[in-house]
């Protein structure tokens, strides 16, 4: 079973400069968007938290229905490269800390098929279903922020 929290509504979530209290809203779990491009290419996207400038990401791995933080969750990103390719240079993986929270820097993507400029990112962590999304970047946002809400496969 994917889930997925909601992108646009996740990045309204926590707009502001920290971390408020998670809410019954906030720890709801969402459905998936499907598979992504991470079908197109089985290699291993290697750990690095920044691959160019322009805009910052930075997200918070939570479990369902407590809302406790997920430490050393994996968060694999996936954007276009510059010339509009699904391509290495586009390609991270970063690891949560104690607080769940994870950031994530690069330039913002091209877009592709009059798309918004997008990240698409897959969550794992332990015994929790996988989670992917995409995430929208705003036109002129240079920072975002979302909440992603695991529940327990077992």
């Amino acid at each position: 079973m994917l889930i997925l929290v909601a992108t646009l509504g996740a990045t309204a979530l926590a707009a502001t400069s920290g971390w408020a209290a998670p809410t019954a809203a906030a720890c709801r779990p969402t459905a998936s968007q499907g598979p992504g491009p991470f079908e197109r290419n089985r290699a291993a996207a290697p750990f690095r938290s920044r691959i160019g400038r322009g805009h910052v990401l930075i997200g918070r791995v939570l479990r369902y229905p407590d809302c406790a933080p997920l430490r050393n969750a994996t968060v694999e990103l996936w954007q276009e490269s510059p010339n509009g390719q699904y391509d290495q240079r586009g390609h991270a993986r970063v690891r949560t800390d104690k607080t769940g929270t994870f950031r994530f820097e690069g330039p913002v993507p091209p877009g592709e098929f009059g798309r918004s400029p997008h990240i698409h990112l897959r969550v794992t962590a332990g015994p929790y279903d996988e989670v992917v999304l995409t995430y929208f970047i705003r036109s002129g946002e240079r920072q975002g922020r979302l909440t992603v809400v695991l529940t327990s496969s077992l």
